[in-house]
């Protein structure tokens, strides 16, 4: 089943183009990493899959066109934002109350379940929980709810790496169960390497990458080259080289592994480092059109 499908997406404000004729496809039970740049539309793609915005284009989130059957549609989409949306007079035990009287998917008893593994009262009020502890209620609210489709824009956006962590396992551990689908953009891709099933690049508003970590980890290696084999491993054409403590680093796109083994250590590189070089290239692309 294909829970999210775009073609040529398009948004534009004004004379700035934020979505750029985006095409796209999710699939059920899969991860997907949206990364990208400030400003390269990601939370412009989110707001058009949740319905928050019109858009050109063609685009189906779980068969529905998310502009004119959004609210269908919120029966199986849930959304966590990058900064808390709950009322800071809003205590905990309201919350579960008023989940449970507008959602007809909410679980109570899930909730209850997922809070009591945190240290969060449920007298105590929304301004009186740390910032991971609000993520930790948002997180449990949602978990409860029923839903096909979870949205999350930088979820852990602020919190320290012991809270950061235990939104990804609770997420992984107590929500995702192979059939559900989540979207997930942030900026700290180091923490969802080992969560995603597939990933995405946009830049400018376009897609520049596209593929399952499976692919991920068959196309791109990195190398620390030995002093002596710099020079035949440049003439691979590298997708990116950097230095480190003196030694060089080079990234390749679509290289055997066998033919890399010789040059020095190889492994597989980090989410982070084929960014960094995807946007180096797709910026020098961009400089080298406008000469």
């Amino acid at each position: 089943m294909t829970v999210i499908e775009a073609r040529g997406l398009r948004k534009a404000y004004g004379t700035t183009i934020a979505v750029d004729g985006v095409d796209l496809r999710v699939a059920e039970g899969r991860i997907l990493g949206l990364i990208g740049p400030n400003g390269a539309g990601k939370t412009t793609a989110l707001n058009a899959i949740l319905g928050l915005t019109p858009y050109q284009g063609e685009l189906k989130v779980l068969g529905r066109d998310p502009w004119t059957e959004r609210d269908q549609l919120m029966r199986d989409v849930c959304f966590i934002a990058d900064v808390a949306v709950l009322p800071r007079w809003l205590r905990v035990s309201q919350a579960l109350d008023y989940l449970a009287g507008v959602h007809p998917r909410f679980d109570r008893a899930k909730a209850e379940g997922f809070l009591a593994k945190t240290n969060i009262v449920r007298a105590s009020k929304v301004r009186e929980l740390s910032k991971g502890m609000v993520a930790q209620l948002h997180l449990a609210l949602v978990m409860a709810i029923d839903a096909k489709l979870l949205v999350l824009d930088e979820p852990t956006l602020g919190l320290d790496i012991l809270y950061r962590k235990q939104f990804y396992d609770s997420l992984l551990n107590d929500y995702f169960d192979g059939s559900r689908t989540i979207l997930v953009t942030t900026h700290q891709v180091e923490e969802v390497q080992n969560v995603l099933t597939d990933l995405m690049f946009i830049n400018r508003g376009r897609i520049v990458l596209d593929c399952s970590m499976e692919e991920f980890e068959r196309r791109y290696l990195e190398v620390t080259v030995r002093p002596e084999q710099v020079a035949a491993a440049r003439a691979l054409k590298p997708l990116h080289e950097r230095q480190v403590f003196g030694r060089n680093i080079l990234l390749f796109d679509h290289v055997a592994r066998e033919q890399l083994a010789g040059l020095g250590e190889v492994r597989t590189p980090s989410i982070a480092d084929v960014f960094v070089a995807v946007m180096v290239k797709q910026a020098g692309q961009a400089q080298g059109a406008a000469r």
